[in-house]
C-alpha cells in the first residue's frame, strides 16, 4: 500500500512517500481503507521526535482519519465491512498517513449519512477535544461566559461553536485581524485580536468585556506564557481548562492569580484519557450527528494529496491556516 513514512526525526522534509506491506486486522481490530486523514499538531510532534508516545523511526504518522471498513478481526461486534467510519488512535499510533490502517474497534465510530469522509476525518482529535473539555470538564451552560484562545485553530473553531450552541457567551481570541474575524463568524459574541492586545492588554480586554468579573471558563489551547494570562482572565469560581502547549515553553504561574478566586484548573490530554479507559465512540457519534444535521460547521481549508504531506506540514508550521488541513488518501 501507499503510505508516508518518517525515516528519521526532523522537519517536514522527512515525510517520505513509500510502499509498505498491507496491515491486517488483528483480534479486536478493524481494518480501514483510509479516504482522508486529518493533519494535527500531534503529527508534527511525532515527526519531530518529541511526541510523548512516539516510537523510533521508521514511523507512519497520523492519529485521525475516516474511511471504509474492509475487514474486521476476531471478537469485533457492532461494526461490519462496508461501513463508513471515522477513527482515532493516538495510543497505538497505527499511522493514518496510509491507504490502510488497523485500528482497535473501540476507537472507531460510524459516520452518519450526510457527512462526507473529508469532514469526518477532521472530527476525532480537534472536535472531540473541544467537546470533552467544554461538555465534560467545564460543563458549560447558558449562564457562562467562555473565552476560547487560538479560536481560529481546529480546536478553537470547534470550541466556539460548541460553547455557543450551549447558549454561553463566547469571547474568541485569535492572533490577527483576519483570524479574529473568521473565528467570530462561528458564533462568538465578541472577538479579541491578540496582535492588537498582546500579553497584559489581552487580559485587560477580557476583563473589560466581562465588566471586570472575568470569564466563567477559559479554554487554553496555547499554553506557555498564555496559561498565566488565562489564570488572570478567569473570574470567581471559574474554570481554566488547559489542553495544549503549542508554544512549547514553560508556564510561569502565580498562584495568587487563581486561588483567591476559588477557581479550578483542569487538565486534558486525549491520549492519556484513552489509556485510562475513556471510550470516545459515543461522543464522536454525537458530534458527527450534529455536523450532519448542520448544527456545526467543519471548516476544512486545504485538502492535499497524501504524497504531498510535506506541504501540509509546512503549512501547519506557518500557522497561517484557518480551518483544518486534510490529506486525501483514497477515493470515498
Amino acid at each position: 500500500m501507499r503510505a508516508v513514512r518518517i525515516e528519521e526525526f526532523g522537519g517536514p522534509e522527512v515525510l517520505v512517500p513509500v510502499e509498505v506491506p498491507d496491515p491486517v486486522a488483528g483480534p479486536g481490530q478493524v481494518l480501514v481503507r483510509v479516504a482522508a486523514a486529518g493533519v494535527n499538531r500531534a503529527d508534527a510532534l511525532i515527526r519531530a521526535g518529541v511526541y510523548h508516545r512516539a516510537g523510533r523511526p521508521p514511523l507512519i504518522p497520523g492519529v485521525e482519519a475516516a474511511g471504509t471498513v474492509v475487514a474486521v478481526g476476531d471478537g469485533v461486534t457492532g461494526i461490519g465491512v462496508g461501513q463508513r467510519v471515522m477513527a482515532l488512535d493516538g495510543v497505538n499510533a497505527p499511522g493514518f498517513y496510509a491507504e490502510l490502517a488497523a485500528v482497535p474497534a473501540e476507537q472507531v465510530a460510524v459516520v452518519p449519512e450526510g457527512l462526507d469522509l473529508t469532514e469526518a476525518a477532521a472530527l476525532p482529535v480537534a472536535w472531540l477535544s473541544a467537546w470533552y473539555c467544554l461538555r465534560h470538564l467545564a460543563k458549560v451552560t447558558k449562564d457562562d461566559t467562555v473565552v476560547v484562545k487560538a479560536a481560529a485553530s481546529g480546536v478553537g473553531s470547534a470550541a466556539v461553536q460548541i460553547a455557543a450552541e450551549a447558549g454561553a457567551r463566547v469571547i474568541a481570541l485569535a492572533g490577527s485581524p483576519e483570524k479574529t474575524a473568521w473565528a467570530a463568524a462561528f458564533g462568538a459574541h465578541a472577538a479579541v485580536d491578540s496582535s492588537v492586545h498582546p500579553d497584559d492588554a489581552e487580559v485587560d480586554e477580557v476583563l473589560r468585556l466581562t465588566e471586570g468579573r472575568g470569564a466563567d471558563v477559559v479554554l487554553d489551547t496555547v499554553g506557555g506564557r498564555a496559561f498565566g494570562r488565562s489564570l488572570r482572565q478567569v473570574g470567581h469560581g471559574g474554570r481554566v481548562v488547559a489542553l495544549a502547549n503549542v508554544a512549547l515553553e514553560p508556564s510561569t504561574v502565580d498562584t495568587r492569580d487563581f486561588y483567591p478566586k476559588n477557581a479550578s484548573v483542569l487538565g486534558f490530554q486525549l491520549t492519556n484519557l484513552q489509556i485510562h479507559g475513556y471510550d470516545p465512540r459515543a461522543d464522536m457519534r454525537e458530534i458527527a450527528e450534529r455536523v450532519a444535521a448542520g448544527t456545526y460547521r467543519v471548516p476544512v481549508e486545504t485538502v492535499v494529496p497524501l504524497e504531498r504531506a510535506r506541504e501540509a506540514h509546512e503549512r501547519l508550521a506557518r500557522r497561517d491556516n484557518r480551518g483544518k488541513i486534510v490529506l486525501a488518501v483514497t477515493r470515498d
